[in-house]
């Protein structure tokens, strides 16, 4: 453990100005025992005024205004290219830390020099049910977080070994971001939003990193409170209350996962899996979203560029 708590750490808060959480969530990062060595804030989208709240009130983050909304994943690289630290904490303006987190959380890297990822305990405001301990993929392939949605009775306080870690308490290595890097980037500015923790956690698997899960780091998230409308916060099914250009974002991107990262043996393996899930998952769009279909036609140049340069990459060519 000593080896990792003289580390720089780094916190980046991508503020997306979906509701007033930005405060809450700095408070929580500047009260940590283990204190952060710098935090960078994104100001994500234009108009913004929080910027200058956030400087009274908080005079050592940093902040970095964008002219544009780059969507999390851009937002993230800026972040983490403008940071410093040994390991990168990354979070969305809606989570609020325990006090204990980033100290727990570090026990999680000093297991293993190849963990390269850390997922805590993520729980809802109130802390009755739990949001995340882990990511994993089903055989439909699509993203699972264990346990999500429900009642926390200590089922799992086991720390152990993990796929992948939520995008929205996501902390990483920074040997690990830098290994993993494609292209200038951490993450696929294609994504936008949706999925890029499972695409950055399954890259990191193929590369030989491990994402481990410790139970005394505990976050508390409102799911869905930057991309949501009002009354989908917190609740099920999540794809029921997004705008029909993010819904097509969830779709797009999970084709982007599974070209970029699945072997086509597991593939075929799970092809009955993928088959019966897209068409259910069709079905609810064109009944349910109908305006959705048409953003994910606007969006298909990203699912040819990511087959071109996988070829590219089974020839042993630069992508």
């Amino acid at each position: 453990m000593a080896s990792e708590s003289n580390k720089i750490i780094s916190v980046i808060i991508v503020a997306c100005g979906a509701g007033d959480y930005l405060a809450s969530c700095l408070d929580s990062v500047l009260a940590q025992l283990h204190p952060a060595d710098e935090i960078i804030v994104i100001v994500n989208q234009p108009g913004q005024t929080i910027d200058d709240t956030v400087r009274l009130r908080h005079t050592s983050v940093k902040v970095l205004r964008q002219k544009e909304n780059l969507f999390y994943c851009q937002a993230l690289n800026i972040g983490i290219g403008a940071s410093k630290g040994d390991f990168v904490l990354c979070l969305n303006d809606d989570v609020v830390l325990d006090k204990r987190f980033i100290k727990e959380a570090l026990r999680g890297f000093a297991i293993d020099e190849r963990v390269g990822l850390v997922s805590g305990k993520i729980v809802r405001p109130g802390g009755l049910t739990i949001d995340s301990t882990g990511l994993f993929l089903n055989y439909c392939r699509k993203a699972t977080e264990r346990g999500y949605g429900r009642r926390d009775t200590g089922q799992f306080e086991k720390q152990g070994y993990v796929f992948g870690v939520n995008g929205a308490v996501a902390f990483y290595r920074r040997k690990m971001l830098e290994d993993i890097k494609e292209n200038g980037f951490y993450f696929d500015p294609a994504f936008r939003i949706f999925y890029e923790d499972v695409d950055i956690s399954w890259r990191a698997a193929r590369r030989g990193w491990k994402g481990y899960y410790v139970p005394a780091a505990l976050a508390y998230h409102v799911r869905g409170g930057t991309v949501r409308q009002g009354r989908g916060i917190d609740k099920p099914y999540a794809r029921r209350y997004l705008a029909a250009p993010l819904h097509a974002d969830l779709i797009k991107n999970r084709y982007l996962t599974m070209i970029r990262n699945e072997s086509l043996p597991d593939f075929l393996l799970h092809l009955p899996g993928i088959a019966l899930y897209e068409c259910i998952s069709w079905l609810y769009i064109l009944c349910g979203n109908r305006p959705a279909v048409g953003e994910f036609f606007l969006q298909i140049r990203h699912i040819r560029d990511a087959f071109r340069k996988r070829l590219l990459r089974a020839r042993g060519r630069e992508v």
